[in-house]
């Protein structure tokens, strides 16, 4: 276990930085490459271990991944591999590719980490179900027993959760059945696999929640992954909590559902400025410039944190540095990530002095202006690890971060990234 200390700092920067691949469209593009069959080239990926995750399983089932370029038999050729196919710590590779293999004559077994071993994965079953896929958990959890069927039905299921892996895992799956399929949830999802689907035809939204899926196959296409606006957050908020200071991240993905932390910063007084410049897969790509100012507490609840529930953990810390109480509600979801997110968060800004409150479902958290050096424990999660290195920008003392390294399973070089800032 590797342990890093951040020292703060009250200087100013000024800064471009290209982002890191966007995490959810880099395991989507690698999966539809690695559907389509023939030739295609993904560039501009994400380099995270998750992301390797999804290409490590990819060549298990029989996919070329040789850089940039990707060369599949298609889904309808992939290959059965002789030992299961490990995830590693990234939830969207089992939950999206167990979607895909449920519906094809492939018996395969998905397992991951300790950390993904314990998440639930009993919200694919009745959705998977309904096409005639096959899934078998382990008691609700990984490892996963999925496929080995001939023929597949279109189906209309409604899932009770804005969960967007659920809602692709079943897309994906019902790209092999013998007719069109519907899937229909609350709103608040990520709609990247929507938009995809769309873009290349095999799919259209029927009303804003309802998306119909048209089955067959994918075709081979080229694609430039922007950059990520989870990870681009971390250095908005840099900027945010650094009045004076300012960073723009160009070619970074724009979707509606993916920027609600850009919002939460507005609203918290810094000054946003995002403009769009391309699309890509359906999802608009532009370029983002923060720059810091005075901020004031906000309260943050329906669909603002359904937009923000990756970043909830970065608002924290950015309401730490604020005046006044920021409350966060309806956020219970972060209790089932890599950890329980909040009570993480917890014990984050208790050890460097913050004033937080939590509750079922969030948190309030007394903005003061500043935090203390300490020590904070990670859990095991990216998220935290990376938005502590953010508190600590700012703090008075040095803050050591226990396990730092679990910051590779996003952003490898998120720590000399954030370094190069003041350079």
């Amino acid at each position: 276990m590797i342990t890093r200390t951040v020292s703060g700092t009250s200087d100013r920067f000024s800064a471009d930085v290209r982002v890191p691949g966007d995490k959810s469209l880099s395991h989507r593009a690698l999966l539809f490459a690695g559907m389509a069959e023939g030739d295609s080239v993904v560039s501009g990926l994400g380099y995270g271990l998750d992301i390797a995750s999804t290409a490590m399983a990819l060549r298990a089932l029989g996919v070329t991944i040789d850089h940039e370029h990707v060369r599949s038999p298609g889904v309808g050729g992939w290959l059965r591999p002789n030992r299961p196919i490990d995830c590693g710590n990234s939830g969207t590779t089992m939950r999206l590719l167990a979607g895909i293999l449920s519906t094809s004559r492939l018996d395969v077994e998905l397992v991951g980490d300790p950390s993904l071993s314990v998440r639930t994965m009993t919200r694919l079953e009745g959705p998977l179900s309904a096409l005639g896929g096959r899934i078998r958990t382990t008691e609700g959890h990984a490892p996963l027993s999925v496929g080995g069927v001939n023929k597949v039905s279109g189906g209309a299921v409604t899932i009770p959760m804005a969960s967007a892996q659920v809602r692709s895992a079943f897309e994906l799956a019902a790209l092999a059945a013998d007719g069109p399929s519907t899937i229909d949830s609350p709103p608040g999802y990520r709609d990247h696999t929507e938009r995809w689907l769309h873009a290349v035809g095999r799919g259209e939204f029927e009303t804003d929640t309802r998306f119909r899926i048209d089955p067959g196959p994918i075709p081979t296409a080229r694609y430039d992954v922007p950059g990520d606006p989870s990870s681009a957050a971390f250095l908005w908020a840099a900027a945010a909590i650094s009045p004076g200071s300012t960073i723009t991240t160009p070619h970074v993905s724009l979707n509606p559902g993916r920027i609600g932390f850009l919002e939460v910063l507005e609203k918290m007084g810094a000054h946003v400025e995002a403009t769009v410049t391309d699309m890509v897969g359906g999802d608009p790509v532009g370029s983002v410039t923060v720059v810091g100012h005075d901020l004031t507490a906000i309260a943050i609840d329906g669909a603002l944190v359904a937009a923000t529930l990756d970043e909830l953990p970065l608002v924290a810390v950015v309401a730490a540095y604020a005046d006044g109480i920021t409350t966060v509600r309806g956020a219970g979801e972060l209790r089932t990530k890599e950890t329980d997110r909040i009570h993480a968060v917890e014990q984050m800004l208790v050890a460097l002095d913050g004033g937080i409150s939590v509750t079922a479902d969030g948190f309030d958290v007394v903005g003061t202006g500043f935090l203390n050096g300490g020590t904070v424990e990670t859990f095991h999660d990216h998220r935290i690890a990376m938005a502590a290195a953010i508190a600590a920008t700012r703090a008075t003392g040095t803050v050591e971060i226990l396990d730092s390294n679990i910051a590779a399973v996003s952003w490898p070089d998120f720590y000399d990234t954030l370094g190069a800032l003041w350079l």
